[in-house]
Order: structure tokens, then sequence, then C-alpha cells
């Protein structure tokens, strides 16, 4: 046993290159349970193995090491067990549904693993080890299942509870520490194992209360009374510390303007050698920050913010809090030493707190865990204690890994809070009664301007730096700058600038992102047009603001480099600039982009950023960039030489956003007007050398099928007024286009000598529409439904329609049709493109037993993507392809069986649909046809009638706030559609008509009507969908309107009523006409 026990030693202290499995599984035969010492060995071996090698177990692997070591948790003495546990945990890691067999066992009531976790055993090392193992049969490995619910839920419940006990009086500190971070991790893989649902509110809020004083643990001064359960509030919650004061109201801070510039010109001596030493920042809100936290050695602050500056300035004040940590030196070598552990363990716990943190806000939901925003992120600064949230980690804690993960949480919480932090507003003037939640949001947000902004200063840590920055470009996301107080973004530029050429290339990539976030949020923003126009690194003002950490100058140049393209931006931060010289030229972050994505020697993620942010710079921009053509048209030209395709694609990316703004300029709806448009000439110049350059090559490059793509997209956004000034024939571009099988349509006019351009086109994309690669159908069915788009602006001249082949819109029919069927995102267009199709069909192509089937089957598939439960757009498009068809007088509603179909499900869309747009644009589709034929029998435009007036009593009715929104829309088309019927009706339809006028339901109706009619119901907030473009929102007037009814009150009064039920019809004929010149009289009154 002696031998076997040195042979063992030395398996331990070997390097494999062999079969661990079959090694492990053929000893762990010949070591009996027995022989104890020899199994902790055993033990000792395979968790050695198992996490040097990352060795996966096979099935018979598994099997034998698991029934192994169970088997020595039942025999062998309990000094083994802490052994046991460590090799146990070592083979289930990630192995948890593999492992049912034993978790019945282990996680039972009288189990080993519950009874050795449970929070009263006495030996924690036995309870670290136990509760490890738990921890790692709840971790799920990357695309396998998880472990069954029933067993997380145990794990979990043993976790919480865990937490929320007390230290053991006595016990020691470290080894609690390890208890502790091992129920945090096994709280992080339960949330990482899949969807989670809580017990309750209650045990989400008891989760939280736990993890929020864990985050803390081991800080020194932090003396709060920790509640069991955090709850849900609208309002920031108090956290009471050991001498609590009373709540107030949180009102802005409202510094003195003397102050905060002594405090400026007090820093500005000789403190620009020493980055630690820096806190230039701009104090206009931080005159009165001091934050203190009571200490237990007689009311010394535990640490000052950053920023903050004492009367006496000393190094030691201006260095950053966590340099300021006691040094070991001043303690004994054995204490230091147990010091430094100490910290070190309460560093992991915070640090594994805060990643169980962060695995719950990805795990709930949204709207559930803003209720508790409060309690992680505060408010305005008040005075007396700070509360302590993730703001006061991020700039407070020693270590630089739990202020990384601060923000990690941090970031999770920002991202995705558009909705939420939409409420926020401070615009107005505060009031003094009470503050109310937008205000109240306003100064959160402000605040997490503040103190990231002073991290970003303070911050020595390069990867904490970079999630610092990574943090302000979520908040910069979501964030409601319309409604807030100018200033924050202006603050945030020029605090931003000097990292612009910090020597970390990931603090470049992240400084560029921010910049781009700012330029995309609300863009255009007045704020952020104003610093675009200001001379480099001016952040608004005259002057710059800079940190001595770095210089004006990029690092690289510090270093000695002679490269001209390091030369700095013409306009140096430190000299001073009027206003006039900062608006003469080209916006400066223009200016930096462009020399970043030039520079040979910059590194390629710096590119691709600055790519990146050129592009949401033209896209929100665009009235600032257009005096650059020249600029762009460089940058992109060199970007489509290089050899690297991603920047290829990004600079086609930069062309088809230029392109893009200008179509929008010239689009009639957006009314600029022609001197602020870039003029014609120069768009047909700029495009002319584009076509000339590398753009061609890029567009038969076979190797990158993506770059290709983008090429075709670059080519539709060419204006189409410059289109057909182009030196190059546009017969080309469709060429190269249809044998790529890509292509993109204009929309522009065409005229009967281009049929067979139009042939040619739609050959290719029905060609394209066949290709296996779903992108490449995708792309197919958008340039289908704008080619049907150009048939339909060419509709009014007779000859293109006769001179285009029956055939070919036969095929474009039929494969449109057969596009339905695909994915959503086929779907989408290709139903556009069957309502365009129908609407163009001639009268003598309907009638041709050839198109009969087809149309029948096109009709047929708008109804059942109306009906099915695909995406709302697609829905949309679906209900707004029929209405297009409608306006076909040659489309036989009268004479087919599918017609019935057809209005039953729009009547059932109009009624149900959840989607308050998809309401509006079947309710608009039902009042398309301009023939009472058209509705059916007196039964069907009864059914009509019925359901229009129940969706407009019904036309409130939502759960959902983003709906609501549109109601306005959704009556305002009801109203108009009631209106519609009415116009078109005949004797036979008003008896029904009057019943509905004449009860209960009438009384709403005509309510409802009167508004219409008096322009009360507007039409503002309805968003534009793809298919829309030739859709005009209507512009009637009041007058307008009631002359319409005017005139549908004339044909009602003027109707030649015959047959049986003729004084049955003339009554309810009159009651509708009365009914119809009340809403006028009562219209003209108003």
């Amino acid at each position: 046993m002696s031998v076997f026990c040195c042979l063992l030693n030395q398996l331990l202290n070997l390097r494999y290159n062999l079969d661990v499995c079959s090694l492990l599984k053929h000893v762990s035969s010949l070591v009996p349970l027995s022989q104890e010492h020899l199994v902790v060995k055993l033990c000792q071996l395979v968790h050695h193995l198992l996490n040097q090698l990352k060795v996966i177990l096979d099935e018979s692997s598994l099997g034998g090491l698991m029934h192994y070591t169970v088997s020595a948790l039942k025999v062998c003495g309990s000094w083994t067990h802490t052994d046991v546990l460590l090799a146990l945990s070592t083979i289930v890691y990630g192995n948890g549904p593999h492992c049912v067999q034993i978790l019945s066992n282990l996680l039972s009531e009288d189990g080993v693993l519950l009874s050795y976790s449970a929070p009263c055993q006495p030996d924690m090392e036995l309870q670290q080890a136990a509760l490890n193992c738990m921890a790692n049969l709840c971790f799920r490995v990357s695309g396998q299942p998880a472990v069954d619910d029933q067993y997380r839920s145990v794990c979990f419940r043993v976790f919480l509870q865990t937490l929320q006990s007390a230290q053991p009086v006595g016990a020691n500190e470290i080894l609690y520490c390890l208890v502790i971070q091992s129920a945090l991790k096994g709280l992080q893989y339960c949330f990482l194992g899949g969807k989670w649902k809580f017990g309750g509110e209650e045990e989400l809020g008891t989760l939280l209360a736990s993890v929020k004083r864990l985050m803390f643990q081991g800080l020194p001064a932090v003396s709060v009374e920790w509640p069991l359960v955090l709850y849900p509030a609208l309002l920031p919650q108090y956290d009471a510390v050991a001498t609590p004061n009373p709540l107030e109201t949180p009102k802005p801070p409202e510094p003195s303007k003397d102050s905060t510039n002594k405090k400026k010109k007090s820093k500005g001596k000789g403190k620009k050698s020493k980055p630690e030493n820096s806190n230039n920042v701009d104090v206009e809100d931080e005159g009165k920050e001091t934050a203190a936290i009571p200490q237990k050695d007689g009311g010394q602050e535990w640490r000052k913010r950053d920023g903050d500056v004492s009367i006496k300035p000393s190094p030691l004040v201006l260095c950053p809090s966590w340099k300021r940590y006691t040094s070991d030196s001043e303690f004994s070598d054995p204490e230091g030493n147990a010091q430094s552990k100490l910290r070190l363990n309460h560093g992991r716990v915070r640090q594994g707190a805060l990643h169980c943190l962060l695995a719950v806000v990805k795990a709930v939901e949204k709207r559930m865990l803003y209720g508790y925003w409060s309690s992680f992120i505060p408010d305005a600064p008040i005075g007396g204690p700070p509360p302590l949230t993730l703001l006061t980690i991020v700039l407070k804690d020693p270590s630089a890994k739990v202020r990384l993960s601060a923000l990690q949480v941090l970031s999770g919480i920002l991202d995705g809070s558009r909705q939420f932090l939409a409420l926020a507003e401070d615009t107005a003037s505060p009031r003094t009664s009470y503050t109310s939640f937008s205000f109240t949001l306003a100064a959160s947000v402000r605040e997490l301007h503040r103190a990231l902004s002073l991290a970003v200063l303070a911050e020595t840590s390069v990867q904490t730096l970079t999630q610092v920055i990574k943090c302000l470009a979520f908040l910069v996301s979501n964030a409601p700058y319309h409604r807030l107080r100018p200033g924050l973004l202006t603050k945030l530029w020029k605090h931003l600038h000097p990292y612009v050429h910090h020597r970390d290339g990931t603090v470049r990539v992240s400084v560029l992102n921010l910049y781009g976030a700012m330029v995309t949020t609300r863009a255009p923003l007045p704020e952020v047009q104003l610093l675009l126009q200001q001379p480099e690194g001016s952040g608004g003002s005259g002057t710059a603001s800079f940190t001595p950490q770095s210089s004006t100058v990029s690092w690289r140049q510090r270093e000695g480099a002679s490269s001209p393209s390091h030369t700095p931006v013409p306009h140096s931060p430190l000299a001073p600039h009027t206003p006039v010289e900062g608006t003469c030229g080209p916006p400066w972050l223009l200016q930096l982009c462009s020399s970043l994505v030039t520079q040979p020697r910059e590194e390629q993620a710096v590119r691709l950023a600055a790519l990146q942010v050129l592009c949401h710079l033209v896209r929100g921009y665009f009235p600032l960039i257009q005096v650059c053509l020249c600029e762009i048209r460089q940058v992109s030209a060199h970007c489509l030489s290089d050899a690297d395709p991603s920047v290829q694609l990004h600079g086609s990316k930069l062309l088809e956003e230029f392109g893009t703004g200008t179509i929008q300029q010239y689009r009639a709806e957006n009314k600029v007007p022609e001197s602020s448009r870039v003029p014609i000439s120069e768009v047909v110049h700029f495009w002319s050398d584009v076509l000339k350059g590398p753009l061609n090559a890029a567009l038969q490059s076979e190797q990158h099928h993506k770059l290709q793509a983008s090429a075709c997209d670059t080519l539709s956004s060419i204006l189409p007024q410059a289109f057909a000034q182009l030196p190059v024939s546009p017969h080309v571009f469709f060429s190269v286009s249809a044998q790529l099988k890509l292509t993109d349509v204009h929309h522009c006019v065409v005229g009967a000598d281009d049929v067979m351009l139009v042939a040619d086109t739609a050959n290719a994309i029905l060609a394209a529409l066949e290709n296996r690669s779903t992108n490449v159908r995708t792309k197919a069915a958008w340039s289908l439904g704008n080619l049907t788009d150009t048939l339909i602006a060419n509709i009014v001249g007779v000859d293109f329609q006769e001179e285009l082949s029956d055939m070919l819109l036969l095929k474009m029919l039929q494969a449109a049709n057969k596009a339905t069927a695909d994915k959503d995102r086929v779907t989408l267009n290709a139903v556009r493109a069957l309502g365009n199709l129908l609407h163009f069909l001639r009268e003598s192509q309907m009638s041709r037993s050839a198109f009969e089937r087809p149309v029948e089957d096109a009709v047929r598939a708008l109804v059942k993507t109306i009906q099915t439960d695909a995406t709302m757009k697609v829905r949309w498009n679906a209900c707004y392809a029929l209405g297009n068809a409608f306006r076909n007088p040659a489309l036989p509603l009268d004479s087919t069986a599918w017609s019935r179909d057809v209005f039953l499900a729009l009547c059932h869309v109009v009624t149900s649909c959840t989607n308050f747009k998809v309401r509006i644009q079947s309710a608009a589709a039902l009042a398309v046809p301009s023939r009472r034929g058209c509705y059916g029998d007196v039964e069907q435009m009864s059914t009509v009638w019925r359901s229009l007036a129940k969706a407009l009593e019904n036309s409130e009715d939502t759960n959902d706030f983003l709906e609501y929104r549109y109601s306005a829309n959704l009556r305002h088309t009801l109203s108009q559609a009631l209106l519609h019927l009415l116009s078109v009706s005949e004797f036979r339809d008003l008896p029904a008509l009057a019943a509905s006028l004449g009860g209960e339901e009438g009384m709403a109706i005509r309510e409802h009507l009167i508004k219409y009619l008096q322009a009360e119901e507007n039409r503002g907030g309805q968003e534009e969908e793809e298919g829309e473009g030739e859709a005009r929102r209507e512009k009637c007037n009041p007058l307008l309107r009631t002359a319409a009814l005017q005139q549908t009150v004339s044909r009602l009064k003027g109707l030649k009523i015959d047959g049986d039920n003729r004084k049955e019809e003339e009554t309810s004929r009159d009651a509708v006409v009365d009914l119809l010149q009340d809403l006028l009289d009562t219209c003209r009154k108003a």
C-alpha cells in the first residue's frame, strides 16, 4: 500500500499526454474504499487531472467515477469527505443533466449534499466543498441541456439560505468568505442554466438584498443596517445607516461658479506629470459632493469622492482612493500575510456578488428589474451620507477587478433601458411641493454622468477604464437627452477627447464607440450639432479642459514617432479659437476619424471603429457633412482599395449612407429647401468619381459575397435624379446586378423605351428568388417589391402596361406567391410585391384563364398571411397589399368566391389584433373599394360595418401603453372608413345601418364622427412602414370633410326605393339622413 501511495503521489506531479479517462477509471478499480488514505490520494488525483487537463469525461468514465465517489461518501470516514466532495465537484462540472441517477440521493432531504451544505454545518471546509459541488451540478455547458428545474430549485434555496446566514461566532473569516463565494457562484450558475422563475416578488427582493450587502463585504467604514428584503419602488429607497437622517427631497445641485473656478485654478499647477494625481474635472455639479461615510475610528471619511479638493492640497488627498490602501509593511510578516489574504478574499466575495447580480440582471425581465433601480443607482446627491450603490463601488472600491465587475452590472442594467429612461425629464422648473418620478429619473441620469465621468478621469486600470467608457456608451444610447437640460453631453465630450490618443488600442476603440453613440442618439440633437461645429477638444466652450494624464499629442508622438500620418490635427486644443474658426471647416470628428482610417500604422480595430463613427455621423448629421464630399469620397476610395475585406465593407457602407442622405434630402415630405440640398451636379460628380474607382472591383469580388451585396446596396442609394445623368448607362448597372443575382431597383420612373430593362431586371430577380441562401432571397424579395413599385409609378402609361409581357407578369405573380411561404424576412416584401402586381394587372389580363388561378392564389396568400402568427410588420404589409389590390377596379371582388374570405379576414384583424398599427391598416384597406358591389351582399356589408363600429368602440382597450399612443390614429381611420361605407351604401343596406346608428352603439359612433369631422382626431405619430411609399396622409381640412358628408347626405336623399319593403327602407333612410344632418349641423355650429 505504501508503494501504491508513492505511485499516486508521482502521478500527481507528472504531466500527461495519455488517455486520462481510462487511467482514472482503471486506478479507481484498484483503490478499495477501505483504504481511506488511498481514497483521499485518488480523489486529489481526479481533481488535479480533470482541472489541469480540462478533460471531458466519456459516459462510461463519468458513471464509474460518480459511483466510486458517492460510495466513498457513504463508506469512508467523515475526515475524507472534503477531498471526496472536491473530486465529485470536478466530475459533475457541466455534467449535471447526466447525473440524474445520483441527484435524487445527494439532494434528497437526508442527502449528503444538503446536510453538509446547511448553514448549521460546523465544519466550514466541508460546507464549502458541498456548496461547490452543488454549484458545479447547476453549471450548464453552452449548447447542452440544463439540470432539471426541481434540482436547480433545491440548490437555489440552499445557496440563498447560505447568503442570508450570519457568520458564525469565532469562525475563520477566510473560510467564511470561501463559503460565500461558493454560494454566489452557485446562484450565478442557476441563472445561467436557462430560464428562471422566482417563487415570488419577495424571493427576488431577498436575493437582491443579500447580494447588495455582499457587494460591500470587507470594505472599511461601511456600518449599515442592511434590510432583509428589497422591495420594488417608484421612488429611491433609503439605505438606513447607523445614524439615520430623515429622507429629503432630492434637488439638483446649485454650485457656486466662483468656488468652482477657484478649484480649477488651484488644480492646474504642478500636477501634470503624475496621472494618478489628476482630478481635473468639470466641477460645476460637484462643488458640494463630499462623500463621507462614518468610520469606527471616530468619524473620519472612508474615502473622499474623486474630484473633491481639500483645503490643504496634498498628494494623499488627490491620489485615487484605491491607491491609498494601507500597506502590508505596517504589519508584521505573519499579520501582514493574513491581512493580505483576508483582503483578497473579501474582494473575491464582492466580485462574486457582482457576478451573481449580473446573472440576475440577464435573467430577470427588464420591467421587473427597473422596480429596483433606486436600490443600485442613486439620483442627485443630497445632504448626509450618500447611498451605497453600484456607483459607490465604481468610484471607491480598491480592487480594479471589482470595479470592472460593477461596471459590467451597470452596463447590463442600462442596456435596453431606453423605454424606462424615456420617462426622465427635467427641462421644466422643479416643483417645490413634491418631486416627480420623471425629475427623479432625470437626476439619476445626471448622477450617472457625473460619477462615470469621475471614474474616467481617476481610473488607472486599462481594462476598467475601457469598461467605464463602454458603460457610458450604454447610457448615452438609452438616455432621452431631448428631454433633459443640455450640457451633459458637452461635459462628456470634453472629458473624452484626450483618450482618443490613449496608448491602449481598446481604450481608443471604446472612445470612438462612445462618440458613435453620441452622434446616433436622438440624432440630430442641437447640443451635439453645436459640439461638432466647435474646434477640436473645445467641448462647446472657447478653451479646452484636459487631464494631465494625457496630452494633445498622441502617445506615438510622445515616443518620438515622426511619421507624417501622426501629425496632430490642425486645430490644437491648447490654442484658443473663436467660434468662427470652429465652424469654417469640416466637423473635427470627421477629420479625426478620416485621419485614423487612413493612418497605415493604426490598429485595425481602431480603423473599423472610426469608420463606424463616420457612418453614424453621415446618417445623423448629414447637413453638416454634405460640405465634405471630397473627404468622404477619398476615405471610401481608400477603404475600398484596402486589402482587408472588413475595411472594404465599411467603406461601401459609408458610400451607402451618403447616398441615402441625399435621397432623404430630395424627398418631398422632408421639405428640405433647395438651397440646403446637395446640388444634383455635385451628386453626379461624386458618383461619377466613385464609379471610376474601386467600387467596380468590389462589385466583381467573387470571393467576398457580403462585399458584393454591400456594393449593390451602394448602387441602390444613388439619387434617382442623378442616376439618369451618370455617364455610365443604367443598363450596365443592371447587367452587373443580374450577374450577381442581387438586384436593387431604384425608385425612379422609367419610360416605355426602358421596358426591356425592366424585363431583364425582373428575370434576374426571379432567378435570385430561387437561391438557397436566405439572405439572397431576402434581397431579391426586397428588389421585387421595389420593381413593382416602379410598375405602379408607370401605371398611367397605357403603352407601358401593354408592352410589358403577360408571361413575365405571370411569372412574377407566381414567384411572389411562392415567396409568401418563405421566412418572414422574405414574406415581408413578397406580400408588398403581390399587392402591387394585383393593382397593376389590366382587366384583359384578369379575365384570362391563365391568370385566374394565380390571382386567386395571390389573394388567398395575403389572407393567410394576415391570419397567421407572423410578425406584426409582415401582417401590416399584407393588409396594405390588400388595400393596394382593392385600388384596381378590374379586381373581381363582386364575382368571386374568395371575396368573402378577404373581407372576413380584414374584419377579424380590425377588431381583435393586439397591434394597433395593423388594425389601422386593415381599416384603411376596408375603406378602399370605390363601388358598392365590391362589398358583396347585404349581410357582408353589414358585417364590415359592425366590425368597424366595434373596433371604434374598443379603440382604447389595450394593456400596452406603446399601443395606446396609436389609438387616435385608429379612431381617425375607423371614422373615415365608416363614412366611406355610408357614401357607397344603397337602399338595401339602410335598415342594418339605421339599427346600428339608432342604438347605444350609435351614440358612441356619433361622438367619434363629430371629432373626426372637426379634425380633433389627428394622424400624428403613425410611423411610415415599408411599402407605404406611395400612401399619403390625408390633409383634408374640416370644411372638405363636411363637404364630403354633405354629398353623402344628398345622395342618400336621392335614392329611389322600390320593392315590397319600401316603407321600411324609407324609414331607415330618413333615420340615417337625419343623423348625418345632425352631425353636419353640430359641426357647422362649432
